[in-house]
């Protein structure tokens, strides 16, 4: 599988800072925790980190404070073979994210901070509109502002680029901007919160993909967990079921793989219902491993596992 067509990724990235504790604490009030980890994660770096070690050919497009975490964002990605078109913002800070993790019931609690890429304007975007129009496919969600998105997608829509929208986490959009994508990637709950459709079983996933479509989007993916992924069309709808690569140990960053996986998988030419076979199978093998970014597959992982099953 050759790298194919540049894939180039806009959206955020921030460090993970989590504890585990028996509970919160209450205001005013320090407990002892359990357990901390830091990592990297944010949606777009996540999927920018899965389609690299994927080896795609893939830039990610954000901007970063001049700080710590700036610097383990730029490790992870060069770790990953992802290129980055960063633009520094030292009067802002590095995105993070505090997340508490209850230890007996496994529920957590997020507070994020996005710092410098909630200021990703527009003209950022027109900045780098040169990038963004090298690429063979391009990939959103929303995590910066939406106007720098809408501003982005056109971009690349205006230059014949295959577009990508994972509408996470859930917001109100404009309808005018279904019509500048090729894909638009909901999970059950964002298919919902787009479309005031509740998915609880594949005809309802259809229902909602409908309802996209007449709002002008080309393809919708709604991915369904344990349940794989719904390709659905004016044409076909096809239902993918998961792959499965072994015990479940955490689905965080699962829904980032699978966009990862799909972006490096049509960058390569792979027809749509094969690339959204090979981006079940990414998030099949991430679900596998602890962390986001760092449970992304290599393409050899993927292919053995495409192989076998």
């Amino acid at each position: 599988m050759a790298n194919g067509k540049p894939v180039v990724i806009l959206g955020v990235f921030v460090a993970d800072t989590a504890y585990r504790a028996d509970r919160q604490p209450r205001l005013g009030e320090t407990i002892l925790g359990n357990s901390f980890k830091l990592g990297p994660g944010g949606k777009g770096s996540n999927q920018a980190v899965a389609a690299g070690k994927l080896g795609a050919d893939i830039t990610f497009l954000t901007r970063l404070g001049v700080d710590a975490f700036a610097d383990m964002a730029k490790q992870t990605w060069k770790g990953a073979g992802v290129k980055s078109a960063v633009i520094d913002t030292p009067d802002s800070y590095t995105g993070a994210a505090y997340i508490f993790i209850e230890e007996g019931s496994g529920n957590n609690a997020i507070i994020v901070s996005p710092g410098a890429a909630m200021l990703i304007s527009p003209a950022d975007i027109e900045a780098h509109a040169r990038l963004i129009r090298s690429a063979g496919v391009f990939v959103t969600q929303l995590e910066q502002p939406i106007d720098a998105a809408l501003k982005a997608l056109e971009i690349a829509r205006g230059a014949g680029v295959t577009t990508i929208l994972n509408p996470a986490p859930a917001a109100t959009l404009p309808d005018s901007i279904y019509a500048l994508c090729d894909y638009v990637t909901p999970n059950e709950t964002e298919a919902e919160g787009l479309t005031g459709i509740k998915v609880s079983s594949i005809d309802d996933a259809r229902r909602a993909a409908d309802s996209l479509l007449a709002k002008g989007a080309g393809a919708v993916i709604v991915t369904l967990g344990e349940n794989g992924a719904l390709l659905h069309t004016k044409s076909r709808s096809e239902h993918v079921g998961a792959v499965n690569a072994g015990p479940v140990v955490e689905t965080t960053g699962a829904g980032d793989a699978f966009n990862g996986g799909l972006a490096a998988a049509l960058a390569k030419g792979v027809e749509p219902l094969e690339a959204v076979r090979f981006a079940c199978a990414v998030a099949g093998i991430s679900v596998t491993r602890p962390g986001t970014a760092p449970s992304m597959p290599t393409l050899k992982e993927v292919e053995a596992l495409l192989a076998q099953a």
